[in-house]
């Protein structure tokens, strides 16, 4: 029996698109019919490494940033008509602070770290922050979120309130930085690579072709 074919995702919480384009990975995936023979490993992403630990007030990041709120509302409209294409619903009006994502990305190491499958939590941070205006960045936020999927509350919130997985989520985004990860979500299916939340036949075109490499390559091994 062919090896799950591993779907690297390289990602941050703060990014509409790399939502959006988890969405169109997982639309690719069902169209090709391979939606249960994949393994998704997140790789942790900082867009604001230097965000201090309680995140900042959204409205004054967001114009500071791109010049001006209304060009921000501007493109959070766009993302949210994109994201309803895909079934997700963006609410940036809940959306009260820009927050810092570090402990986001301890909880996902966490669970992966445990052998498990991180999908459902990944899926429920980026809901509870852009539909739900959580502060996903707030220790007790995460912690009820992991609740909502399953995970041990009570270990999530030991987890949250110490070191642990400081230092390897750094370490990752180092393998990232290494690998010169600059724009995501930066997917990697096998060998194949797809920068940015690109439309659903790209993916499929590189799903198609890292299953058909895996396939092949298997024969040969065997």
């Amino acid at each position: 029996m062919m090896e799950p074919l591993e779907i690297r995702i390289t990602q941050d919480f703060i990014c509409p698109w790399c939502w959006i384009g988890e969405k169109k990975l997982e639309e690719a995936l069902a169209l090709e019919g391979a939606s249960e023979h994949v393994k998704y490993v997140f790789m942790p992403y900082e867009l604001n490494p230097d965000m201090p630990p309680d995140g900042r007030d959204r409205k004054a990041y967001r114009t500071a940033k791109f010049g001006s709120w209304a060009r921000s509302q501007a493109m959070d409209a766009h993302v949210t008509q994109e994201g309803r294409l895909h079934g997700l619903t963006f609410d940036y009006d809940l959306v009260m602070r820009t927050p810092n994502t570090l402990a986001a990305h301890r909880l996902v190491w966490f669970v992966q770290s445990e052998g498990g499958d991180a999908r459902a939590v990944v899926d429920a941070i980026f809901r509870a922050y852009f539909t739900q205006g959580r502060d996903i960045g707030d220790s007790g936020v995460l912690a009820d979120i992991a609740a909502s999927v399953g995970l041990d509350k009570g270990r999530v919130s030991e987890l949250l309130a110490s070191q642990e997985g400081y230092a390897q989520v750094r370490k990752l985004e180092a393998t990232g930085a290494l690998e010169s990860v600059s724009v995501v979500p930066y997917v990697k299916l096998g060998s194949e690579i797809v920068s940015g939340a690109q439309p659903v036949p790209v993916f499929r075109r590189a799903l198609s072709i890292a299953v058909n490499r895996a396939v092949g390559t298997d024969v040969a091994a065997s």
